[in-house]
């Protein structure tokens, strides 16, 4: 039975290098859970990201999980106004290199990739190197954030006016520190009595 990918992954980072580094969750929390935990879960990912690949291998998920890695450490100590580690860098350059995928537009109307029919996982691993390559290393690096949801820490591009934004996504984390708000805010029903038993045991 094929799994649904919306109850695998979270696919709603606008940023395609960071929605892949969204592959392992709660980073900072106590429940650090890998979810490219197989090479049929990368292949789960990569055709949800519309890269049309038969094949992943264990070698591929390694590679995949290596790169994903140097983007995710990068993309944070940017977030923290600090330099990324030279080895990081040449990971993902190299990666970027690699890969042989083109540019089309899909029956006219719909932009995709076409990979190689010997090595699509890296073409398309290709693909996302490049687009954190131009993310981390473009005019927007400086709104590059970690998200500051309970133990996420993941990382999305703060595209608000004030640069203000604090989540990786309202629906998600935004979400979570709003219901806690509401729950530390609301009195405990069980320390208030009504006032009618008050005023029946008071008679």
């Amino acid at each position: 039975m094929t799994e649904d990918v919306r109850q695998v992954f979270r696919m709603d980072n606008e940023v395609l290098a960071f929605r892949f580094t969204a592959t392992v969750s709660d980073r900072a929390g106590m429940a650090t859970r890998e979810r490219l935990d197989t090479p049929a879960r990368l292949k789960l990912w990569l055709l949800a990201a519309e890269f049309d690949v038969a094949d992943v291998s264990p070698t591929d998920l390694k590679a995949a999980v290596e790169l994903r890695e140097a983007i995710y450490r990068i993309g944070s100590v940017i977030a923290a106004g600090e330099k990324p580690d030279s080895g990081d860098v040449r990971t993902l350059n190299a990666v970027a290199a690699a890969g042989h995928a083109k540019a089309a537009l899909e029956h006219g109307e719909r932009a995709g990739w076409h990979l190689t029919k010997t090595a699509p996982v890296r073409d398309a691993l290709g693909v996302l190197a490049t687009n954190a390559i131009h993310i981390l290393g473009g005019p927007d690096r400086g709104r590059v954030k970690n998200c500051e949801g309970p133990g996420c820490a993941g990382l999305f591009l703060d595209t608000s006016r004030g640069v203000n934004r604090r989540w990786c996504s309202m629906n998600t984390c935004g979400n979570k520190v709003k219901k806690s708000r509401l729950a530390a805010n609301r009195p405990d029903k069980a320390a208030i009595r009504p006032v009618d038993n008050v005023m029946a045991r008071n008679s």
